[in-house]
């Protein structure tokens, strides 16, 4: 997702009202990249800025402010309408999986049909011919025989390719479009588990700073980070991208206890309430498929068949007698062999290599997740030295600084005459104390 597309969120989830710190706590982005894309957001839109007497400020949007955003922008509706597009396009990219399959199974059955009645014609063929050799002398006999067969007939035409297509086309069940879409699935799953992984961490790391009031140790940080090496104290150089991100600083005790300070974050639109979040971090294993056993099963199921019926074609192409006989039908199913194998093979052994992919990514992701529960379970039972940190940090607690709509210093909503001479009435009601 795109910082842009994020912050858009993030307003629409805070109720169009929002600090620069709501958004980057919502979105995960850090509080530079929240505030330009807050500010350009704001001038594109019309937004209103609202600033209290701390000199803090808070951002006012419209309800409508996508609406706005799309009318004023050429690109950004060419890029709405090229994501609709590609919405539908995906779409039938996906269920041509599935269609390709079936046509490739129904190409497949037919030429078997097809290629049999053909060695069984020519087998018919030379019996005749062996047949009206030995009895050339009875004319009447071989044209008995000859005209027999026609009377007869073909016992195999109802497998002729064109014989039962318009009705097949007719009967196809609607129902099966979930089955052409789970073909998909089958194949190449349904996408990353965890590609908003940055995103989650990085909010819940925000919303683990502000649950304690803007100040945090490392050991309450580090069951949402990777990768950070010794956990110690005096290795903490793991939080060198937390601090960057939420403009945070360190402080020391007088006992070289180290915690962690984000006053930024503390600058709220509205007061805040504790968010819930997760003790640590959890990754989602990837899924080998969305689509169901049973959808799963029949996929299989068809790709045997599909690759057994493709061999078995193969042999019955290979056949000598048939060398003369592959024109129309046949000829066609014979060029077209080596893609009708080739996706077969594919079929069953892509699933197969994704299936041990997935098997060794899992294993990864579960190390990961309980290396990070076991940072979790530190911080549950903390020791002298961590209760000491941990002590010292709700002593450098930080309160939330909420923009009041009601005591502005100055809003670009109305008028700066309206604003002062309302601000002077407001002041004869309610006179200073002396």
């Amino acid at each position: 997702m795109t910082p842009r597309l994020a912050v858009m969120e993030a307003v629409e989830k805070l109720n169009y009202r929002v600090t620069v710190a709501d958004v980057s706590a919502q979105s995960g982005l850090s509080l530079d990249i929240a505030q330009r894309e807050v500010l350009t957001l704001a001038t594109e839109t019309g937004g209103n800025l609202q600033v209290a007497e701390s000199g803090e400020i808070a951002y006012k949007f419209a309800s409508n402010f996508r609406n706005i955003l799309l009318s004023r922008s050429f690109k950004l509706r060419v890029q709405e309408w090229l994501k609709t597009v590609w919405k539908w396009l995906f779409y039938l990219i996906r269920i041509s999986f599935g269609i390709l399959l079936i046509v490739s199974i129904l190409i497949v059955v037919l030429g078997i049909i097809a290629a049999t009645i053909a060695l069984q014609s020519q087998n018919r063929d030379d019996n005749d011919n062996r047949r009206s050799s030995d009895r050339s002398y009875n004319g009447g006999g071989g044209g008995f025989i000859f005209w027999g067969g026609g009377w007869w007939g073909n016992p195999f035409v109802v497998f002729d390719p064109y014989y039962y297509e318009p009705q097949q086309l007719r009967a196809r069940d609607p129902n099966e479009m979930g089955f052409l879409e789970s073909v998909f699935s089958f194949l190449f799953g349904d996408g990353n588990p965890n590609a908003d992984l940055e995103e989650r961490r990085w909010r819940a790391i925000a919303a683990v700073i502000r649950n304690h009031h803007g100040v945090v140790t490392a050991e309450q940080i580090t069951p949402y980070l990777d990768n950070i090496g010794k956990v110690e104290e005096g290795y903490e150089d793991y939080m060198i991208p937390v601090l960057a991100k939420f403009n945070g600083y360190p402080q020391v005790s007088e006992q070289g206890t180290l915690v962690y300070s984000f006053p930024d974050l503390q600058k709220v639109a509205s007061e805040k309430k504790q968010t819930r979040v997760g003790s640590y971090l959890l990754e989602d294993l990837w899924v080998f498929s969305k689509a169901g056993s049973g959808k799963v099963a029949l996929s299989i199921g068809l790709g045997v068949f599909y690759f057994v019926g493709a061999l078995i074609l193969g042999s019955l192409l290979q056949n000598p007698r048939l060398a003369y006989q592959l024109t129309g039908f046949l000829g066609f199913v014979a060029a077209a062999y080596g893609f009708l194998l080739g996706y077969a093979t594919l079929f069953l052994t892509v699933p197969l290599v994704r299936y041990f992919v997935l098997r060794g990514l899992n294993s990864q992701i579960e190390a990961r997740n309980q290396m990070r529960l076991a940072r979790k379970e530190q911080l549950s039972h903390p020791t002298p030295q961590l209760q000491e940190k941990l002590a010292f940090a709700s002593q450098l607690s930080i309160a939330q600084e909420a923009i009041d709509e009601n005591n502005l210093a100055y809003t670009t909503e109305t008028d700066l005459n309206d604003q002062e001479y309302a601000k002077m009435l407001k002041e004869m009601e309610n006179p200073p104390k002396s």
